[in-house]
Parts: C-alpha cells; sequence; structure tokens
C-alpha cells in the first residue's frame, strides 16, 4: 500500500528539492543538532498536517499530538505553530534536557509502557524511535491503545539494511551490527550513540508491514518512504529490494474503537 487518499496532500509536496534538502540537512545531526532537527521538526508537523487533512478534511489545530520518544523537544514548537497541543514521551531524562529547552510538555516514561490513558490522544506519532526498541511493536500496539478511534498513528523509521540503518556505525552495519560498533569505537575512541544490541536493532520494512496488516487495533492506510520524492514511492511494493531503497518507513494507522481491538476486527475496506 504505496499511497492511499490520505497521502494526497504530502504527495505533492514530496518533490525532488524536499527530498535533496532533507537529506542535505543529515549532515548537521551532529554538529549542530538544532539546525537538522528543527528542519526535520517542521517538515514532520506538515507531515502529519497532511496525513490528518486527507483523513479527515480538516486541520490540526486544538488537536492533541502525541510524540512517542519526543527526545529534547525540538519538535514541539513546529506542532504548536501548526495549532496543535504537543506532548510527547521520553524514557531517558538526559535525552529529554539535552538540548537545555523546555520540557514542561514531555513526561518520563517508556513507550513500551505508555503512561497515558487509553483512547485519550488524536494522532499518535513516532519519528525515527522504533529502531532504537527492543520491542517495537509492543510500542506500536501502545501507540494504538491511547489514540482515540479514529485518530491517527503514524510510526516512522529507520530499517537496518538501508543507508542510515546503522546510524553513525554506518555503512558497516551490513557486515554485522557488533563488528560495526567495535570498528566505530575503534576508529573513534569511544563507543557509538546507537550501541547494536541495546539502542539499536535490526528492523526492517517487512516487520512494520506485517505488524500494520496483522493488528486488531487499527486500519492501515499508507505506507510510504519518507524522504523519497512520489515517483519513487514504489518501491515499497517490492519486498527485499524496499529494505535496501526506502531507508525509512511511514505507517499509517486508523485506530479502531474498543470494542473492535477486543473482537479482533478488521472494518471492511
Amino acid at each position: 500500500m504505496p499511497s492511499s487518499p490520505v497521502t494526497a496532500g504530502l504527495a505533492r509536496r514530496a518533490t525532488l528539492r524536499r527530498s535533496l534538502s532533507l537529506v542535505s540537512d543529515f549532515r548537521f545531526e551532529q554538529s549542530d543538532p538544532a539546525r537538522f532537527y528543527g528542519a526535520l521538526a517542521r517538515d514532520t508537523a506538515t507531515l502529519i498536517d497532511d496525513l490528518w487533512t486527507g483523513a479527515t478534511g480538516t486541520t490540526l489545530d486544538g488537536l492533541t499530538v502525541l510524540d512517542v520518544g519526543g527526545g529534547p523537544g525540538y519538535f514541539a514548537d513546529a506542532f504548536a505553530d501548526a495549532g496543535a497541543r504537543y506532548v510527547s514521551v521520553e524514557p531517558d531524562a538526559s535525552e529529554m534536557h539535552a538540548a537545555g529547552l523546555d520540557a514542561r510538555g514531555s513526561v518520563r516514561g517508556s513507550g513500551t509502557a505508555l503512561p497515558v490513558r487509553s483512547d485519550s490522544v488524536d494522532i499518535c506519532l513516532s519519528s525515527n524511535v522504533a529502531e532504537h526498541v527492543r520491542h517495537p511493536w509492543v510500542m506500536a500496539e501502545e501507540m494504538l491503545r491511547v489514540t482515540r478511534p479514529g485518530g491517527l498513528v503514524v510510526l516512522s523509521y529507520t530499517m537496518w539494511w538501508g543507508p542510515f540503518g546503522g546510524h553513525e556505525t554506518g555503512p558497516w552495519h551490513v557486515f554485522g551490527g557488533e563488528r560495526a560498533a567495535r570498528r566505530y569505537a575503534r576508529v573513534h575512541g569511544a563507543e557509538p550513540k546507537n550501541r547494536f544490541g541495546v539502542s539499536l536493532f535490526p528492523i526492517r520494512a517487512s516487520h512494520g508491514l506485517r505488524w500494520a496488516a496483522e493488528t486488531s487495533g487499527g486500519e492501515l492506510l499508507a505506507a510510504f518512504p519518507r524522504y523519497h520524492p512520489r515517483w519513487a514511492w514504489w518501491c515499497v511494493r517490492v519486498p527485499g529490494f524496499r529494505e535496501l531503497a526506502v531507508s525509512n518507513l511511514v505507517v499509517v494507522l486508523r485506530a479502531h474503537t474498543a470494542a473492535d481491538r477486543g473482537l479482533g476486527i478488521t472494518p471492511a475496506r
């Protein structure tokens, strides 16, 4: 399912120019994180706005957006500018305060056991977090649990076999995550921030697509490459090849009612 009506607005914006700009910003993730995450935050808020508008015909104004793994809060201003009430959940206190930003909209907690009541948010987002979670689909089910019926869950993650799958240890991760981590420590004299088997795991596109198709908690609306231009979205349709070519997969689901979740009912499409 590479595209659907929910992605219509995003498809118009998913140009080669946007893709090149986002990829260029990756250069500053370590040296100038405010620049990198600021650009990513603005693009993410617009992406979520596009998806919500495509699904409902309305804007984000007045909605509650929960960001699972929100880190130091770079996304807060971008969502506030879109009119949304932004709340983030972050398990690591040092990460939460890393940028010195106002963390009053953040809650410390685990993505696999969200400290949020069921059916309480309009949109639940996770951006580039699932690859850092040992049990990502437990987290994904928690995201569905806290999202009100008819709300959206947007799960975006970096795939292991793509060019950024090893994060700072890439591209050597393709020869083994542990080997790549040891090489990084040897070359740089320090452990990588993202340690294979501890805070970085080999997640695939097939894993997310299978979960989204099988969960009783929501209906799969769309799956597409986050950073690709629209004309390259076809990559998601090709098993195997998509693991190398997609890089970052976005999976969009509409949350079911509690009754549907309990009965395992999937509404007819």
